[in-house]
């Protein structure tokens, strides 16, 4: 159901009725409520509309309801509706905190401008909290994950419900796209934090040594086993065991690794003791796992038992609006690494970073910005994107933010699934403005419907 832009407050049935079909032709969804209490359960500090109510009412007036709404969120807008000449009663609801008054009766044009400059302001005031939210999460220690695109939403959405079960998660996304970086913040973020996050690279270990790195050995097991040696899975005893590259795993190492995952024991080479574990285990492919099982180069039992959550993490050219906040996180860690200064990027600069398409991902985008770090603009140019930025930073200002504002409604019409209503709360636009700037970029709902 669409959120309600107002939320009208009003003990006549007759004035509610009436201003429903007033918002409702001007494309702002409304809420009527005949009293206050009735209101206040629906509202809160996700709300992200306006309240105008009726001074006088019976029971809980105007002003009583303002305070207890400012209680809930200082920054919901409360415009009261005074009677006319009455005009004591409407400073003393700015004093106490109302956005503004309008006394009756009211020209329909001046409230509806009223309220669309409330709920502008209602929108910027999320929008801070939104971004100071994540400020503070970015100065937590530890591993993050950065991007507030509709893509990385999605992936979010999907793994923050499960960060504290001990499920076995299946990581799908191209190399380079931050398959590692999500494993780490899982671990991070999660009850296991405290114990260990144990990474191997299944592709990057000998065949011949694989076994023995992830089950461990005791001394004289084989040729070289000089010593006893802990396995990364009892290493990871109480923690999380993240394989990248699982589809390398030999087959016949895919069945002991099963074995484990089942019994939640583990056994070194060379002895017939066996421990108990407790691991998580987080996998990781570029690969369609179930593509490979039916090939018969994957073994279905190992896929299903690691497919528990799967997933899919975008590449790079599908959250373009990611890059500039990721790109500058990167150059802020190269600076300090290197002690060089960091200089940001200008807007052509910035606007040719997201017309790529980064074959390479977000490793490709931090090692741009560690060469930019040391290079300065130049290591654009090595990148091809010198090129771009010149172009970009040629064109009008008008021609950059029609660039700017496509992306705005791309990104709003595919995190609202097509829907026009949707994409029209979360803009904060009218329908009518909406479809003609849909038509004026070429956009067309049916593209992301799902």
């Amino acid at each position: 159901m669409t959120q309600p832009s107002v939320v009208f407050v009003d003990d006549d049935a007759h004035i509610r009725q009436a201003m429903a079909q007033t918002l409702s032709l001007e494309d702002l969804p409304v809420a009527c409520y005949a009293d206050g209490a009735s209101a206040l359960k629906d509202l809160g500090p996700e709300f992200a509309g306006v309240v105008l109510c009726d001074y006088t009412m019976p029971g809980m007036d105007g002003l009583e309801l303002m305070a207890r709404i400012r209680a809930l969120d200082d920054a919901i807008p409360v415009i009261i509706l005074t009677g006319h000449g009455d005009i004591s009663t409407a400073v003393s609801a700015m004093q106490q905190g109302a956005y503004d008054f309008i006394e009756k009766p009211f020209d329909h044009e001046e409230l509806i401008e009223l309220l669309r400059h409330a709920l502008e302001k209602r929108h910027l005031a999320l929008e801070n909290r939104r971004l100071k939210a994540q400020l503070r999460q970015m100065a937590k220690p530890g591993p993050r994950i950065l991007g507030d695109s509709p893509a990385m939403q999605r992936v979010m959405a999907m793994v923050n419900p499960i960060i504290d079960i001990s499920a076995n998660i299946l990581l799908h996304g191209e190399t380079g796209s931050g398959k590692d970086a999500l494993a780490r913040y899982i671990h991070e973020s999660s009850e296991r934090r405290s114990h260990n996050f144990v990474a191997i690279n299944c592709g990057a270990v000998p065949e011949n040594l694989i076994e023995s790195e992830l089950f461990g050995h005791e001394a004289g097991a084989f040729t070289g086993a000089e010593r006893q040696r802990i396995g990364k899975i009892e290493h990871a005893h109480r923690g999380t065991l993240f394989l990248d590259e699982v589809e390398s795993m030999p087959m016949a190492l895919q069945v002991k690794l099963l074995r484990v995952l089942e019994e939640q024991k583990v056994e070194r080479l060379g002895s017939n003791d066996v421990r108990e574990v407790d691991v998580r285990l987080i996998a990781a492919t570029k690969e369609d796992l179930k593509t490979l099982s039916d090939d018969g180069r994957f073994r279905p039992d190992l896929y299903y038992r690691l497919n528990v959550v799967k997933v899919d993490i975008p590449p790079l050219r599908e959250r373009k609006e990611d890059i500039p906040l990721l790109f500058h996180h990167f150059v802020l860690i190269a600076a300090a690494r290197y002690d060089r200064e960091s200089v940001p990027l200008d807007a052509g600069q910035a606007a040719a970073l997201m017309q790529r398409d980064w074959p390479g991902n977000v490793r490709e985008l931090r090692n741009l910005a560690e060469r930019y770090v040391l290079l300065g603009p130049a290591a654009l140019d090595d990148a091809g994107a010198g090129q771009a930025a010149d172009i970009s930073g040629r064109r009008t200002l008008s021609e950059m933010v029609d660039g700017f504002e496509r992306s705005a409604i791309v990104s709003a019409l595919d995190a609202c699934h097509g829907s026009i209503k949707d994409t029209m709360v979360q803009l904060g636009i009218a329908r009518k403005t909406l479809y003609d700037k849909m038509k004026k970029h070429g956009l067309d709902k049916a593209q992301f419907k799902d």
